[in-house]
């Protein structure tokens, strides 16, 4: 990326991208069931992936949390979510983003995505 990333621009992205998911028919309930219903649940679940955001893109070390441990815990998440959560995230990307940004954005999306799954479906001895 030649321009670094805004605070702005991530939280737009992270804006749409949940409100995809908030209309997603497999990943919606999964959300829901983790976050809640409520507009603050959701509210304080998009700052703190800003946050998230914000540290993998921008090195800003706003996040401080435990992406594994969460998803861990996620009842009726399956190893196809990764990928339709990826597919939703590129095209939010892509609607929000400059194009070399969005880019660097998805690229870094897929590798947490990997690693996520990989983590929780794909561990040895688990």
């Amino acid at each position: 990326m030649s321009e670094p990333v805004s605070e702005a621009e991530i939280a737009r992205l992270v804006a749409r991208f949940y409100e995809r998911v908030r209309a997603h028919p497999t990943l919606a309930p999964v959300f829901a069931a983790a976050i809640g219903e409520g507009a603050n649940e959701w509210a304080a679940h998009e700052e703190k992936l800003c946050r998230f955001w914000s540290s993998l893109m921008r090195r800003s070390g706003a996040y401080h949390g435990d992406p594994y441990g969460a998803h861990l815990r996620l009842p009726g998440l399956t190893p196809g979510m990764f990928g339709e959560w990826l597919a939703l995230f590129e095209a939010c990307a892509a609607e929000t983003l400059p194009p070399e940004m969005a880019q660097a954005f998805c690229e870094r999306a897929a590798r947490v995505a990997r690693s996520l799954r990989m983590g929780i479906f794909e561990r040895i001895g688990g």
